[in-house]
């Protein structure tokens, strides 16, 4: 893992051999594709291209832009999705990444803090996909969603390719933030869902009692 933003650099380079229209739309598609099918490694894509604008291979404001557009849309397109098949369907189905229980979880969470989810919905890692399909069910505003979404991208962008950009020879540096990040925030996602289980199983059982 932490060579990937290496190997990443690599093949984004070999597009430019093509123009770098291309890098750009590379950029945009593994962005989009990320929240569709996790866990694509689009922050490692995000590293890399901040990794080209330190080195003045790709222009900041359009790279910070196509990496935006590219996030946003996709994040879009699960709250549409959600919206649109409603709570029966994913009941129904209980996807892996989208099972009725992470839904469901979002849902109060999104009820009771409703902006600041969604501004931090982007630093959660493994559970970003299934913010957006739960407030696409919850039906919650669709233009309070894109814009705090869009906040939320822009600033966990912001910080991984600031990162890169200072430290654009040292990416083992930038990976092993990333690691010791993930060992932190998914013990607490572990807690936080088992903590919500049994106060709900604690509550059946009163009211069963």
């Amino acid at each position: 893992m932490i060579e990937q933003p290496a190997y990443i650099i690599e093949f984004l380079d070999s597009i430019f051999s093509y123009g770098t229209f291309w890098v750009y739309l590379v950029l945009f598609a593994a962005c989009f594709i990320e929240n569709l099918f996790p866990p694509f490694p689009g922050d490692s894509f995000i590293i890399a291209a901040g990794g080209l604008v330190a080195l003045q291979r790709l222009d900041l404001t359009l790279t910070a832009a196509t990496i935006l557009v590219g996030g946003v849309s996709s994040v879009m397109l699960l709250y549409y999705f959600g919206a649109g098949y409603g709570r029966r369907y994913f009941q129904e189905k209980d996807y892996k990444y989208f099972s009725v229980k992470d839904i469901e979880l979002m849902e109060v969470r999104l009820l009771k803090y409703g902006a600041l989810v969604l501004v931090i919905s982007r630093f959660l890692v493994g559970i970003r996909s299934a913010v957006a399909v739960a407030a696409g069910v919850g039906r919650y505003p669709a233009l309070n969603m894109f814009f705090y979404s869009t906040i939320s991208y822009f600033l966990f962008t912001f910080v991984l390719m600031y990162l890169a950009i200072q430290t654009v020879e040292n990416f083992d540096i930038i990976m092993q933030f990333i690691d010791k990040y993930n060992l932190i925030v998914w013990p607490m996602m572990i807690i936080a869902v088992s903590s919500y289980i049994l106060l709900k199983y604690l509550k059946f059982k009163r009211e069963g009692a």
